[in-house]
């Protein structure tokens, strides 16, 4: 079949081999027969080849331009059906673009700029990420807030975790419990119904909506922190504080994948932990500047957390909303709408506005296939987290890396970093200075990320820093066996301690700290987008609960040297889990993502041990600089022609 027909050809004209094709449904993309269309989906649920496909190649250009015209004339969109035809060739034919007689020069150097300059994107795209981000540096922000309050808020609400008051009323251990649940209240809140609730407020409020309900959360509660007057009203705004911290966590990750391009679009949604690690840094610096001022220091390191909100309130409704959940809405103009403002050229928005159609189609069919209703509730579409092949290895996948943030140990120094160095023989300002360094690494070294999450991978980032954060942890808890000069610590302890918690911050701050929400992101299809977020956020804020609250009590069964290492060898577990389960995504649309995750796990981990592995060992133990290491997928080709391709353990003509 020919891809150079001319757009105007007939229905007629079609050979007796294209006439066998169908449109699956009125107003969607043409598909093969009915046993093909089957093979197709089944391929969603189990892609042992690790091809990726895309759903419009193989299409006649008539059919496909008899279904633009379909869609176009169902969805209110004639008036750009012209734009809208040539959108859904280059969508067909992707990289085909410099042959293609239909495009003009202009629009040929637009799309090579997706590869040139591929930062050069419209301001309102910037400004949306950027602005929602922010909702980040509130997490950070309270994070080192209460770190720092953590120094004086226990003995000023009447409940001391250390010292000669709290041991001669026998209530150390109690009080050390009774400290951890309070921090640990904003995450046991996500974990428990905020994250959960996400999904059912995305589905009516849209993504701006949620995020202006969660900013105002954000920017009430830690004002109600700071007037408090019993631990009793610190956990109930922190609760409330919990809630804001979980519909944007959900939420503003989800919307930035969703506007980014593919090729950008790693760089984009790690904005969140850039922002996450700004609210760190901008809180050491709050801490710092309020220090010295008495009964009311913590006060106003808890309260201070509400900047941030600010200017996320008063600028989200200046942002266009998501155009793939007014897709999902069927408000089809409007998504065109708001993918032009996100797009350098309409024509790119055309292209993404069908092929995003064309994806949700397969998706339905998926679900159709599988028994399931398309229009589900949310607790049916929770069960399908792990009863729909695709949508489980997502559910799995992003369940590893969430969990992984927390086994590394970043939080037992982000929560309490200013307890660990008070340990290390650090007084309250020595303490909070040295907690000031660790946000200033974590943000400043979070920036590199933003280039290299979507050309080292995901993937490779961590497989390289999990290592690293393995025996620095471990070396920062071995540096308080160093004698203590003064009862408490000494300068060479402090030092050291310092030294080995800051190289593991420069290891995690491009790793595991922008690749968790990044990817969680990105590897739902749209239909189990929100809830599948909801669930990786729920888990990686049920963890870092534990966490916060067990490591006081860890700490006083353990010693701080046994808590260290106890996390320095979780980065091992995590790492070997990352390695074996863990699908690479970058430059992958979210839509071809769906075959990705379509490849059943253990051929994914089979892989890896028979392939990967052995293709390491090779080139870096053994230094085989001609070593090669075969990939897993391969893309279907753009043309009707057949071709052969081999795939570990697999070979199949296609």
């Amino acid at each position: 079949m020919s891809a150079e027909k001319e757009i105007g050809t007939s229905p007629e004209q079609l050979s007796d081999s294209e006439k066998a094709y169908v449109s699956s449904k009125t107003g969607g993309p043409g598909f093969l027969s009915e046993e093909a269309r089957r093979k197709s989906v089944a391929q969603m649920n189990s892609n042992v080849t690790g091809e990726i496909r895309n759903p419009l190649i193989g299409i006649p250009r008539a059919q496909l331009m008899q279904d633009v015209e379909s869609y176009a004339s169902e969805n209110q969109l004639t008036d750009i059906l012209p734009i809208l035809r040539k959108g859904a060739i280059l969508a067909q034919r992707p990289h085909g673009y410099e042959n293609m007689a239909e495009l003009d020069d202009h629009e040929r150097e637009a799309l090579r700029n997706e590869t040139t300059h591929r930062w050069k994107q419209p301001k309102i795209l910037y400004f949306t990420v950027v602005l929602n981000s922010i909702a980040a540096a509130i997490q950070g922000w309270d994070q080192t807030g209460s770190n720092g309050a953590n120094l004086s808020f226990p003995t000023a609400l009447g409940i001391p975790d250390s010292g000669d008051a709290c041991t001669a009323a026998g209530t150390c251990a109690a009080n050390q419990w009774l400290v951890g649940f309070i921090n640990s209240c904003p995450y046991i809140a996500i974990a428990l119904f905020a994250g959960w609730m996400s999904d059912p407020l995305n589905n009516y409020l849209g993504r701006r909506g949620t995020i202006f309900l969660g900013a105002i959360f954000s920017l009430l509660a830690p004002i109600g922190m700071a007037c408090s007057q019993t631990y009793g009203q610190l956990i109930a705004c922190r609760i409330l504080l919990g809630i804001g911290m979980g519909l944007k966590e959900v939420t503003v990750p989800v919307f930035s994948s969703e506007i980014a391009p593919t090729n950008i679009r790693g760089g984009l949604v790690m904005s969140w932990q850039l922002w996450t690690a700004f609210g760190i840094f901008f809180g050491t610096c709050a801490n710092l500047v309020v220090v010295n001022a008495g009964d009311i220091t913590w006060r106003l390191q808890l309260g201070s957390a509400f900047l941030p909100a600010i200017p996320l309130v008063l600028g989200i409704w200046y942002c266009p909303e998501s155009p793939r959940w007014l897709l999902k809405k069927d408000r089809h103009g409007k998504a065109f709408k708001s993918l032009v403002r996100f797009r350098n050229t309409p024509l790119q928005a055309a292209r993404d506005l069908y092929f995003i159609h064309a994806q949700l189609v397969q998706e339905d069919m998926l679900i159709e296939e599988s028994g399931l209703s398309v229009h589900s509730n949310f607790f049916t579409r929770f069960m399908e987290l792990f009863t729909i092949p695709r949508v489980r290895r997502a559910t799995q996948a992003s369940g590893i890396v969430m969990i992984a943030q927390q086994m590394c140990g970043i939080n037992i120094i982000a929560f309490y970093s200013s307890t660990v160095f008070a340990n290390a023989g650090a007084s309250n300002i020595g303490a909070l200075l040295a907690s000031w360094g660790f946000g200033f690494i974590n943000f400043i070294f979070a920036w590199p990320a933003v280039w290299t999450i979507d050309t080292f991978g995901r993937r490779g980032l961590l497989i390289f820093t999990f290592p690293q954060m393995f025996w620095t942890l471990l070396a920062a808890g071995m540096c308080f066996f160093i004698p203590a000069s003064n009862g408490t610590g000494s300068n060479a302890q402090l030092g050291c301690v310092a030294l080995f918690v800051y190289l593991f911050d420069i290891f995690y701050s491009p790793g595991e700290g922008p690749v968790p929400f990044t990817y969680s992101a990105e590897v739902f299809p749209l239909s189990h987008r929100e809830v599948g977020m909801s669930w990786a956020v729920a888990t990686n804020n049920f963890w870092a609960a534990v966490l916060s609250l067990t490591f006081p009590r860890m700490v006083g069964a353990m010693t701080i040297q046994g808590a260290f290492g106890f996390y320095a060898a979780l980065n091992i577990i995590a790492l070997i889990l990352i390695f074996l389960f863990l699908p690479e995504t970058k430059q992958r649309t979210l839509e071809e993502l769906d075959y990705v995750f379509a490849v059943p796990t253990r051929t994914h981990a089979h892989y890896q041990m028979t392939q990967v592995l052995p293709w390491w060992i090779k080139r870096w133990v053994l230094f085989r600089k001609g070593a090669v290491c075969p990939e897993l997928y391969t893309f279907e080709s753009e043309d009707d022609s057949t071709e052969t391709y081999v795939d570990p353990g697999h070979e199949k003509s296609v």
